[in-house]
Parts: C-alpha cells; structure tokens; sequence
C-alpha cells in the first residue's frame, strides 16, 4: 500500500508539474480583468488537446506508468486528474489574492480536463 501512495504521489506530481508548465508558457496571453473572457468551449478544447500532447512527451520522457497494478492504475486515472484539478485551482484562488490575473487553466474544470487527458494517453499507452 505504501509502494503504490508513492507511486501515486509521482504520477500527481509529474501532472502538477506539466500543469505549471504550461500555466508558465501561458503567462504572456494573461487577460486583463477588464477584458472579455475566452470562448469555454475553444478553451476546453486548446485543454484537451494541450493535455494529450503533455501526455504524450510524459511518455517519451517517462515511458512507463509509475502505478504499475492494473486496479490501481484506474484508481490513479480517476484520482490524479482530481487532485492536479484541485492543485491548480488552489494556485489560482492563490495568485488572485495576490492581485494577479487567473488564466484558464487555474480553474478546476479545466485543470481537470487538462490532467484528464494527460492521465488518458499515458493510461493508454504506457507499458
């Protein structure tokens, strides 16, 4: 049980850290308050797509899922996208209290879209 808590750490931390990469590439495009939002369904969509890519140079980099037993592995598929979901939007609500602009990807809802799709392609194709 101890082996496959850190086994899940590695796979929240390996999706927290794409995450804030791509939080980093995205600082340039931050929206001033006054501004209109994005379109939701364009943004879930860039995500989406953002988040099969992150997963797949995760495989290049880390070919094999740390979790390696096949129940746990869809515990870590539901799981991980949650809590990288929730780590993302604490790092929103965080930089909005300090007076900076949120991006989209510090909400949940895209956060976990993001992670999401991530945790899908390396399910699928990880040995």
């Amino acid at each position: 049980m101890l082996e496959f808590l850190f086994q899940l750490i590695g796979e929240v931390v390996l999706q927290g850290v794409l995450e804030l990469l791509v939080d980093l590439g995205l600082e340039p495009f931050r929206r001033k308050r006054e501004s209109s939002p994005p379109n939701p369904w364009f943004t879930a969509i860039a995500y989406a797509c953002l988040g099969a890519l992150a997963g797949g140079v995760s495989l290049w980099l880390l070919p094999e899922l740390l979790v390696r037993d096949e129940t746990w592995r869809v515990v870590n598929l539901i799981a991980t996208p949650i809590l990288a979901g929730f780590a993302m939007a604490a790092l929103g609500v965080w930089r909005v209290k300090r007076g900076h602009v949120q991006v989209s990807i510090e909400r949940f809802s895209y956060a976990y879209l993001f992670a999401l799709c991530l945790a899908l392609v390396r399910f699928h194709f990880a040995g």
